[in-house]
């Protein structure tokens, strides 16, 4: 195995791609696995209730993750891998990028604080929004654009480790009983600043960055050349996160911890792909501008399998889900059986898309058909999921998710094969 992968990394960008993919790939089992030991601790410890309302906290502080973001997980990290050898254009993109994300910061937690103590469901437990926000605060401070860019996605995993061990071993340390629930955004938020404080003493270290302040026109530029993609993320929040405070908003707190509990599943089996589609990006925005009959072939063989061990998992997952959420869960999640069985689909459609629209679409500046099958899509959404979520609580909030997903599956898919026949 070890001779075939040298055999393979023949090239420094190869020996980077191979790199990010352990790296991805040892972060996204962290992922998986940390929270499986958490969740089912604070169902136990907090109940179904507050375990959706932190569920439904979370998800309203996620808007304001994808505004500071503005898209930068896709564009600067398209951008520092096309200049990673130009050290004056990588303190111009980092430097620009983190003002705006600062800014944008602020204002989010200004608009934040007016809109949490002037509505009244909101203003009932303002104290668990604030802290939450702290997770805002440590996504901006981390850089991960930055290490994808260049390629050091190790960085990235151990950070990420770090900060996800300390929140998972302070869960079990401090979060005793009910009313010990505000810790857990606490902890949360903390995790998330340490590891992004300490991302940025790595940057300006080992890879000699230094922050310098730009002019008006280069913030503008960076602005207008995250727009599309920022926009078509956004809307992707609308669809995804927008379904568990709608759900809150027209149910209840009981509704949303059943949703929100397969869900974490599903999103978790989505995970799975990212270490392969994160390695991609930055190593696809170069090939596809040298050879893209050839990057297309190899995107083409990378989704053939990829699809092919998806259907094989997901069957496994969808004949076992009863076991699945009881031995997470316990008996207490039961009704998300029939939410997880209904949203199985979803990350294979997540898959393909990113294949299609990720990979394709923005590494061939296509933003505008990119835009355009998230914005149909995030309407669409906003649609299905208010009218089957007050039809049918959180099984029409399953459904609506499914839908959406499919629609932008085939419109990914429609788009792409417009520029490229090989598709």
């Amino acid at each position: 195995m070890l001779r075939k992968l040298k055999a393979i990394a023949n090239t420094d960008d190869k020996k980077r791609l191979i790199s990010n993919f352990f790296s991805l790939s040892i972060l996204q089992g962290m992922n998986f696995l940390l929270p499986l030991i958490t969740f089912p601790y604070l169902v136990r410890v907090l109940g179904v209730e507050y375990f959706g309302f932190l569920a439904f906290a979370t998800a309203t502080i996620s808007y304001f993750q994808v505004i500071t973001d503005y898209g930068f997980n896709l564009t600067a990290t398209r951008d520092i891998a096309l200049h990673r050898e130009d050290p004056a254009k990588l303190r111009e993109i980092f430097s620009a990028v983190m003002t705006i994300k600062v800014l944008l910061m602020i204002g989010s937690f200004i608009v934040l604080t007016i809109f949490t103590f002037s509505v009244e469901f909101f203003a009932v437990n303002w104290q668990v929004y604030l802290l939450t926000f702290g997770m805002v605060l440590g996504q901006v401070l981390f850089p991960v654009w930055f290490f994808q860019g260049l390629q050091r996605m190790k960085y990235v995993t151990y950070l990420n480790i770090f900060a996800k061990a300390i929140f998972t071993g302070a869960i079990f340390l401090f979060v005793k009983e009910q009313s010990d629930y505000m810790l857990v955004p606490v902890l949360n938020s903390l995790g998330f600043i340490i590891a992004g404080l300490w991302s940025l003493a790595i940057v300006f270290k080992t890879f000699s960055i230094r922050f310098e302040i730009q002019s008006v026109q280069t913030i503008k530029h960076y602005l207008k050349d995250g727009w599309y993609v920022f926009l078509s993320q956004f809307k992707v929040a609308l669809f995804g996160q927008s379904n568990i405070v709608i759900l809150g908003l027209l149910t209840n707190n009981v509704a949303v911890g059943y949703y929100s509990a397969a869900e974490k599943i599903m999103r978790a089996l989505s995970m799975l792909s990212i270490p392969i589609t994160g390695a991609l990006f930055p190593y696809m925005a170069n090939d596809i501008r040298t050879n893209k009959v050839l990057a297309i072939r190899k995107l083409k063989k990378i989704m053939k399998y990829g699809t092919l061990i998806y259907v094989v998992l997901l069957t496994l997952v969808f004949i076992y889900a009863p076991q699945i959420i009881t031995l997470i869960y316990t008996d207490k999640m039961l009704p998300s059986v029939l939410v997880l069985r209904i949203m199985l689909l979803v990350p294979l459609t997540i898959f393909i898309n990113n294949i299609y629209g990720t990979q394709i679409l923005l590494n061939t500046d296509r933003q505008k058909e990119f835009f355009k099958v998230v914005l149909i899509g995030a309407i669409l959404n906003l649609i299905l999921c208010t009218i089957l979520s007050y039809t049918y609580s959180y099984i029409g909030t399953a459904v609506s998710l499914l839908i959406v997903e499919v629609y932008i599956m085939i419109g990914m898919y429609v788009y792409a094969k417009k520029g490229n026949e090989e598709l």
